[in-house]
């Protein structure tokens, strides 16, 4: 697809205008060609990354005339490097283009955070009997909530705006259909129904309660319905109840009623008119954009089967450098009238990012018009004719107008808490006299110790950088060796582990301070009085690092919610904030975020201790295969630590030896 990349190498002259004269010779040397261009800085970081009809053409605009005070002379004058890659066509290098944007994080590109892992609705396919004389499984297919890759083993609808939509809609398919929802290890060890059964959620054919033909028609209306195929399940449920009441069958005529009356109270809360839809509408994409304060908004909502399943908001890093850069850049689609608007840029920029790689539906409605070339290209990548509408009539105007509202309202919250963080922000920063020149920069680490009377300790730390918690830097650390309960030695080794390697780069002069998680936080917050933060203190003078940087949150008296008091390390007095404090807000919102952190950290392992988890996995002789029939017969990890070698024994390729080991491993 691409021809070799052209680049300067990664020596960098000491003299800069030397420097610069090998850039410039590069891009002099650009070809007349389609591809994709890379721009990097002095320390490697890439800057940005843009595609082009014409390589030198719009590569050379960038350094023609004098771009100082502009965002993109601010870029500009960063550059020391540039690598392009040629490809045949638009379409590959709008591919490459936006693959390398999620890959590289470049810091003048708008860029959406990489969410795909969207959830779908499975109704699985063929299964292996359960070998115990039981109800086959095949003949009975499962409803599920799934996320993660698709198959062709199992049917799947969606994607979903998100879990509460897929939960929502299971609810609905067992009230109308009563298909069933337990896992196949529960399903083949039913002697009775369970409770579903008993309020009508599940027809029972774990036990033979549903004939297979029944269940099978109820697979297929459902099906029909999660298709959009309303009229034609109603029309057919309709037809059953007739029959069943003309040959005196009135229990399940009643049963075909109640199912009528489910879907039909669906269809009305639902602000659809399917009827007024071609089969080819009924999967539709509504994207609707809005950019405000210097931060954007792209709201997507989802029509799929013709139901309108809610929707999602994303907000793209990078808007103001990225749209400021492109609308002063010679923009290859701007007219006599200017560039490109920012909305559409940031539109086009959520295509683009959201469906390489993902499933496009046939129809999108849009609040802006963008260029058919990037449709073309989504569509191409997708095996999809993917066509596109920005002024609607009728059903699809409702959605767009309710897509853009959703916009509006969504942003017009964010701004609002990222004003209210940035006050809190400033707040801390003033109250506790931190030395920060920047707001947008002050870090935050903050550690929490969580266990059962001393079982199964872990300790969290949680971040909060640029007024905002960063989950994706927050760490769990599993404490071992120390006596239960003893949250000093937790503290101690936590601190210890997070802290030691960036301690030892820092005095050998070779931190890597571009990169978050390799720079010292501006604030280290323990949750705990003197005894933590004395502990904490230890730690850091052991290591060389500032003490006074140290801070503990020690509860109030009766410990109540708005009484905590600051303790330091450095031997200042405690300071009460006051519980209306902006600042003492702040700390409690990490605070609380560190506790909720390293809380569910623990239950997961503790529980995962106590059944056994992976224990079933490190037993010698205990295949996937032996493991999956031992699941099976007892439904769970927990029935396996609960039976005996008699029982053990008696599944298929387990031999009394084995049993006897899996025996003594469990217990």
């Amino acid at each position: 697809m691409t021809e070799p990349a052209q680049s300067e190498g990664p020596e960098r002259p000491a003299d800069a205008k030397d420097a610069r004269d090998r850039l410039l010779a590069n891009v002099a040397a650009l070809p007349g060609l389609p591809g994709v261009y890379r721009y990097f800085d002095a320390q490697g970081q890439v800057l940005y990354v843009g595609k082009a009809r014409n390589l030198k053409k719009r590569v050379s605009s960038y350094f023609q005339k004098d771009q100082g005070g502009t965002r993109i002379g601010a870029m500009v004058a960063r550059i020391v490097r540039l690598e392009t890659t040629v490809v045949r066509t638009e379409a590959e290098a709008l591919l490459l283009e936006n693959n390398l944007i999620k890959t590289l994080n470049p810091k003048f590109n708008i860029l959406f955070r990489d969410d795909k892992s969207y959830p779908y609705l499975k109704i699985t396919g063929t299964h292996a009997n359960d070998g115990q004389g039981g109800v086959p499984m095949q003949r009975f297919p499962r409803l599920a909530y799934y996320r993660g890759a698709v198959d062709r083993k199992h049917r799947y609808f969606g994607p979903y705006p998100g879990a509460w939509a897929v939960k929502e809609t299971i609810l609905l398919i067992q009230k109308a259909f009563r298909l069933r929802t337990c896992e196949d290890t529960v399903f083949a060890n039913r002697s009775r129904p369970c409770l579903l059964y008993q309020i009508q959620r599940c027809s029972g054919p774990c036990v033979g309660l549903v004939a297979a033909g029944d269940y099978a028609r109820d697979v297929h209306d459902a099906e029909a319905f999660l298709l959009g195929d309303t009229e034609q399940v109603l029309a057919g449920l309709q037809d059953r109840m007739l029959a069943h009441a003309e040959v005196l069958e009135f229990e399940r005529a009643a049963l075909v009623r109640n199912q009528i009356s489910a879907l039909s109270r669906v269809l009305h809360q639902q602000s659809v008119e399917a009827s007024s839809l071609s089969a080819a509408d009924r999967d539709v994409d509504i994207l609707a954009v809005r950019v405000q304060g210097g931060r954007a908004c792209v709201n997507l909502a989802m029509v799929r089967g013709s139901r309108h399943l809610g929707d999602r908001a994303y907000f793209p890093a990078h808007v103001d450098d990225a749209t400021a850069l492109n609308a002063e850049a010679a923009d290859e689609r701007a007219d006599a009238a200017g560039s490109v608007s920012p909305e559409v840029q940031v539109l086009e920029a959520f295509i683009a990012q959201h469906y390489i790689g993902q499933a496009v539906p046939p129809q999108l409605l849009l609040s802006h018009a963008v260029d058919p070339g990037l449709l073309d290209a989504v569509g191409q990548a997708a095996g999809v004719k993917v066509r596109a509408q920005h002024q609607p009539r009728e059903q699809r105007r409702i959605w767009l107008d309710m897509a853009i509202k959703g916009a509006e309202i969504a942003l017009t919250r964010l701004l609002g808490e990222e004003g209210s963080q940035r006050e809190r922000t400033r707040a801390l920063v003033e109250a506790l006299e931190l030395d920060v020149p920047d707001l947008d920069t002050l870090r935050v680490e903050c550690f929490d110790i969580s266990h059962t009377a001393g079982e199964v300790t872990v300790a969290s730390c949680v971040v909060y950088e640029n007024h905002a918690m960063r989950n994706d830097q927050y760490r769990r650390f599993n404490i071992e060796g120390i006596t239960g309960g003893d949250d000093y030695a937790a503290m101690r080794q936590v601190l210890t582990r997070r802290y030691a390697k960036l301690a030892q780069s820092l005095a050998e002069g070779r931190a890597e301070n571009g990169t978050a998680r390799h720079r010292l936080p501006d604030l280290v917050l323990v949750d705990g009085g003197r005894g933590q933060v004395t502990m904490a203190r230890e730690v850091f003078e052991e290591l060389g690092l500032d003490i006074s940087m140290i801070v503990g949150v020690e509860k109030g008296e009766g410990r109540k919610v708005g009484l905590e008091e600051l303790v330091f390390a450095d031997d200042r007095e405690k300071v009460y904030l006051g519980h209306d404090s902006a600042a003492l807000m702040l700390v409690a919102q990490i605070r609380d975020e560190a506790h909720r952190f390293a809380i569910t950290g623990m239950r997961a392992r503790r529980a995962s201790v106590r059944t056994g988890g992976s224990r079933l996995e490190d037993i010698g002789g205990v295949g996937p295969k032996k493991r999956a029939r031992l699941l099976q017969r007892f439904g769970g990890v927990r029935g396996v630590t609960q039976a005996s070698v008699d029982e053990l024994a008696g599944v298929e390729g387990i031999s009394r030896e084995l049993a006897e080991e899996i025996y003594r491993a469990l217990h």
